[in-house]
């Protein structure tokens, strides 16, 4: 692939725009990968924007315009909410950038759409959570499944249900709107995951609902404020894939029993329990009549902005990165899919197909500096 940046050597530089909640995660871990160089933090708050350059060294903060127009700034890191990604993405892609999107890829598939042509034609590349699916928990798990070590995969199990963000989050409102939801928030881990053993989701039926029209933030200085629920709160879905294979998903915000990173995978001979799909570590287990049987976990663990780091060394070697626009636009389709069904009571064609990515070699080191001057 080529683009505005081919010829460049280095540390790449890194530009993040929104520096929000989830804004910890990433500057920690982006400024702590020695092939990348955080130089800017942006945000509308350009006080928040400050404080976050502040707190993780980086040596520039201001406004969204400011980031675009920064000449070291080779990707733009969008951790705006999602009903921004479309519009601070195109931005950045105008302005001559690479984009890695927070997930969803965008509020709806049409922007999505339109995000990615404008890649194509600008020769930039996009990326999009998440990038948990490069964990060690989950590369040791994909390995496994690809090795047969199941045998052939067949059907899944996946189930996420919560009471709902609002007890811990201080602005849950946007959990709770278009492009949020559980299916929004937090199905990204869990499809991108089944996409990783499957292949693209073909087709999927669903059923959906909301408990209650207005919910109370629970914690933080606006703790007792009462605001709108216009998604639904509770989703099941059928997803089918080709071959004759399904997987089971449920995601919900409605359920006082709390089950997270719920993944199984069975095949011809074997059941594998996987790690939680929301994290980078954890271990793989093999249900086969047997006792139980622990895999090996091999690989990096590093966090949220692994993706971002595998993008930056793709670009300077022009080879392909793992977690593709593509892959996120699929992903995003599904979820949309999964949303008209439930809404019609119809099963949905899913048409959009993405590459499954290559693994990451076991030694791959984040904390390796191989982009040298």
């Amino acid at each position: 692939m080529t683009g505005p940046h081919q010829h460049r050597t280095g540390p790449v530089g890194v530009a993040v725009i929104g520096c929000g909640t989830i804004s910890d995660q990433y500057l920690a871990n982006l400024a702590s990968f020695p092939d990348l160089r955080v130089v800017f933090c942006a945000d509308l708050d350009e006080d928040r924007a400050r404080t976050q350059a502040e707190a993780y060294a980086v040596p520039g903060a201001g406004t969204v315009e400011q980031a675009l127009a920064h000449p070291e700034v080779e990707i733009v890191v969008n951790l705006t909410v999602p009903s921004a990604h479309a519009a601070v993405g195109t931005a950045a892609l105008r302005a001559g950038k690479h984009l890695w999107n927070e997930k969803p890829l965008t509020a709806d598939t049409h922007s999505a759409a339109e995000l990615l042509e404008l890649a194509e034609k600008s020769g930039l590349r996009v990326g999009g959570a998440p990038d948990t699916f490069l964990g060690a928990g989950l590369q040791s798990a994909l390995r496994a499944v690809h090795s047969g070590t199941i045998g052939t995969p067949l059907t899944a199990l996946s189930l996420m249900q919560i009471p709902g963000p609002e007890s811990w989050h201080p602005s849950p409102e946007f959990l709770y709107q278009p492009g949020g939801g559980p299916l929004f928030d937090m199905g990204p881990y869990y499809l991108t995951t089944l996409v990783n053993v499957f292949g693209p989701v073909e087709r999927v039926s669903a059923v959906g609902g909301r408990s209650r029209d207005r919910r109370v933030i629970g914690s933080g200085e606006r703790a007792g404020t009462e605001f709108d629920v216009t998604v639904s709160t509770h989703v099941s879905a059928l997803l089918e894939f080709s071959g004759g294979r399904f997987a089971t998903a449920v995601f919900s915000f409605d359920s006082p029993l709390l089950r997270l990173g719920f993944v199984e995978v069975t095949g011809l001979d074997a059941t594998l329990v996987l790690p939680d799909p929301n994290h980078f570590d954890g271990t793989t287990a093999v249900e086969d009549g047997g006792p139980r049987r622990h895999l090996p976990v091999e690989g990096t663990s590093s966090g949220r902005g692994t993706g971002v780091l595998d993008m930056a060394r793709a670009i300077r070697s022009g080879t392909a990165h793992r977690a593709t626009g593509d892959l996120a636009f699929h992903v995003l389709e599904v979820m949309t899919a999964i949303s008209t069904a439930a809404d019609s009571g119809l099963p949905v064609p899913v048409h959009s197909r993405c590459a499954v990515p290559e693994p990451l070699p076991v030694g791959w080191d984040p904390h390796a500096r191989t982009l040298l001057d």
